[in-house]
């Protein structure tokens, strides 16, 4: 079984990278592992470049996918991402993944987007049903039900989500077309957001009482 976890990982990279023209641009060097800081450093894609001589196996490495992260929170669900942030290496790869666990009946990765990658994501254990949106004016909802080995992607930009609905933990890899995709979620960035938005724009835009609105603010 974790021989085919790694398997199924190194697959998640492999799709992801051929979307990479649709997302970060193309390298100009064989890589770029990103340091903050500037002083003897080259300025690429938003970030410093490290001397590629001094480069370490470390930059390209991270360690930890293997653990089944605390899903006692709100949602039911933790995301462990492997990007930029965790591996210096992957600046201008245009490559990332995310390790995403759930609880069981009922664990949630809410409704979010990746305003800067596709993704492409396996499940490895439990059973989740997942789905996106499409833009407007169709919204359409496009949903299936995935188990064990199963592959689901989710276009560039559009909002989707996964649910448990197993009475088991459930896990996924995901792969995403971008270094550093970028999330929003959609609860937080609507009733979350700091400052807060007017209520009355809220209200308006989602049909709500301005009171009910006021309640959903100070959740978030």
């Amino acid at each position: 079984m974790e021989a085919l976890k790694i398997i199924v990982a190194i697959f998640i990279l492999a799709l992801a990278s051929s979307l990479t023209l649709a997302s970060d641009p193309s390298p100009l060097q064989d890589f770029c592992v990103a340091v903050n800081d500037p002083k003897g450093s080259v300025f690429v894609n938003g970030k410093f470049c490290k001397d590629a001589k001094l480069a370490k196996a470390n930059d390209f490495y991270f360690s930890g996918l293997n653990i089944r992260k605390n899903t006692s929170n709100t949602f039911g669900s933790t995301v462990t991402p492997v990007n930029v942030a965790q591996m210096p290496g992957l600046h201008t790869l245009g490559i990332s993944m995310v390790r995403i666990d759930y609880a069981p009946n009922g664990g949630l990765n809410a409704p979010h987007t990746h305003p800067r990658a596709s993704e492409i994501l396996v499940v490895l254990e439990g059973t989740l049903h997942v789905g996106f949106v499409t833009s407007n004016p169709d919204n359409h909802l496009i949903s299936k039900v995935l188990y064990p080995g199963d592959v689901f992607v989710f276009p560039v930009g559009l909002i989707h989500f996964q649910y448990n609905i197993g009475n088991t933990y459930a896990v996924a890899f995901a792969g995403l077309s971008s270094e550093n995709p970028g999330v929003i979620t959609i609860a937080n960035a609507v009733f979350g957001s700091s400052p807060s938005t007017d209520a009355d724009i809220l209200a308006k835009a989602f049909n709500l009482d301005r009171k009910m609105v006021k309640n959903l603010q100070s959740e978030f």
